[in-house]
């Protein structure tokens, strides 16, 4: 026999890679210990778990997995047995009750149980403040008629369900990624059409062996923001006040103020006559405004007369031109008798 070692295959690409399958003879004898995961559920999702709750039992229960519904405090749980001998699937199981409690059907759940196939449960809420641009941006994710939600799925051969501030996803790992990065760009407002071109673009790249070892950044669409730069407003510098150990005095009160005016010890009648003659005199200075308001229209505007404009007061006139030329118009015009 020879002392020489294998050595391992080298593989360009990881995900090509075929995970060896894990038989009940790599572990005949089982687990030592119970473990279990718990998970709640919304009030709206009872009436479906009720129904397929068998269901989900039989799926576990083949895998040598418990399933408990508690309504009460309306939570699942999952636990090993003394028969279970796969020690990863009590994660699986966990993962599948998380989606169910996200609203992703039983059929679609339990696709987790298999090797090479495995969930994420991304959470949106928290990536953008405001409500409104956050109901924006989900429903840009989601698409009208739910067509982006769609060509995600095609492309990354993952199933997605987008409920509340969660984005469920249930498929292979590679595709995993790729959902999550396009769901956090479209939170940080990058449109999903950009993502779903560069997929598109990928998948037909990765079918030409001549272009595999190459670089693709020159075919991928690149994204440019288009937001303007708003100039920072200067803030206005406020004076600081002075120190004061002694707090601010106390502001006067109504009747302090009608104290020291002395319309506190008034009567009734005294007081209304008061309020009568304050009123009076309101009414009459606003009458003396509109009178003054009125009187304004009729002023007439002063006008600055030019000295071009200015009538000729000069008494030179040479007095035998103009004899002559009334003589002139006499014989011109024939005078009646």
């Amino acid at each position: 026999m020879s002392d020489e070692k294998e050595e391992p295959e080298v593989v360009e690409d990881a995900w090509s890679m075929k995970i060896p399958e894990f038989k009940p003879e790599d572990n005949p004898h089982s687990l030592l210990e119970e473990s279990s995961f718990s998970t709640l559920f919304p009030q709206y999702r009872e009436e479906y778990l009720k129904e397929c709750w068998p269901l989900v039992e039989k799926i576990l229960g083949a895998n040598f997995i418990k399933a408990e519904l508690d309504l009460m405090e309306g939570s699942m749980t999952v636990k090993t047995t003394r028969k279970t001998w796969d020690p990863y699937i009590i994660i699986k199981a966990r993962d599948m009750i998380k989606l169910l409690s996200r609203s992703v059907p039983v059929e679609q759940a339990q696709k987790v149980l298999e090797d090479g196939i495995g969930s994420d449960i991304i959470k949106i809420g928290s990536m953008v403040q405001k409500k409104e641009k956050f109901l924006k941006r989900r429903q840009r994710l989601i698409g009208p008629a739910g067509c982006t939600v769609k060509s995600l799925e095609l492309l990354t051969n993952c199933y997605l369900k987008v409920q509340g501030q969660t984005v469920a996803a249930v498929g292979p790992y590679k595709g995993l990624i790729q959902v999550r990065r396009v769901v956090e760009d479209t939170m940080k407002n990058i449109h999903p059409i950009y993502n779903i071109k560069s997929l598109m673009l990928k998948r037909e790249l990765a079918k030409d062996p001549q272009l595999k070892s190459e670089n693709w950044s020159r075919f991928l669409p690149k994204y440019t923001s288009k937001k303007v730069k708003t100039k920072n407003k200067k803030s206005k510098s406020k004076k600081k006040k002075e120190y004061t150990p002694f707090p601010p005095p106390q502001p006067e009160r109504k009747i302090d103020k009608l104290l020291a005016s002395g319309e506190y010890f008034l009567k009734e009648d005294q007081k209304r006559k008061i309020r009568n003659q304050e009123l009076m005199k309101k009414r009459e200075q606003a009458e003396i405004a509109r009178q003054e308001r009125r009187k304004e229209a009729f002023i007439p505007p002063t006008e600055n007369v030019s000295s071009s404009q200015k009538p000729n007061t000069s008494s030179d006139v040479d007095m035998k031109a103009l004899k002559e030329k009334v003589k002139k118009l006499k014989k011109k015009i024939k005078m009646p008798e």
